[in-house]
């Protein structure tokens, strides 16, 4: 009996934080905890340039790591030929990236960070993305909204997630 009710312990015990254990290797994100749909956020720095707006063209830097610490992609890393690497830009909303990105933008403005912690239904899904990224795996980003601008018009009849942003040097 007293094992049933220490391993009932622990569950509620990890209920109630809704994260999964996060390796102490990660670099702290101090701020308040908050959840936007599945997706729960940290604002390490709010904005106070313009606002990330659906259907505009965002522009961003990110890490993302395995909830183990492990980082698997940064747009902050150099490419093998030692250039460095430009934010990634796509349309807000257009699903363009991964969904847990669409929303984990919302309500930022140019010059904020944050850290979104995403559940595998909103990231890579049930098969992930081997062998980096393996099945069902809740993932952590750090982003940094870089620019803000207005999407270019789509021509008719073109799927949003066809109609394409300026690259970062062209905009």
């Amino acid at each position: 009996m007293p094992r049933l009710f220490l391993v009932a312990l622990l569950l509620c015990t990890a209920c109630r934080s809704g994260l999964p254990p996060i390796a102490a290797s990660l670099p702290p994100a101090p701020g308040d905890l908050r959840t936007l749909y599945a997706v729960r956020a940290v604002d390490v720095a709010v904005g106070t340039g313009k606002d990330a707006r659906p259907n505009a063209c965002l522009y961003a830097h990110y890490t993302g790591w395995l909830t183990t610490g492990t980082k698997f992609d940064s747009s902050r890393d150099t490419m093998p030929n030692g250039k460095p690497r430009t934010p990634l830009v796509f349309r807000q909303g257009a699903r363009q990236v991964i969904a847990g990105w669409d929303a984990g933008f919302e309500g930022m403005k140019v010059g904020g960070r944050r850290r979104l912690f995403l559940p595998y239904q909103v990231a890579y899904g049930e098969e992930g993305r081997p062998p980096t990224i393996p099945a069902r795996s809740m993932l952590v980003f750090d982003v940094e909204l870089m620019d803000v601008t207005d999407a270019p018009p789509v021509p008719p009849g073109t799927p949003p997630a066809q109609a394409r942003c300026k690259p970062w040097e062209q905009r």
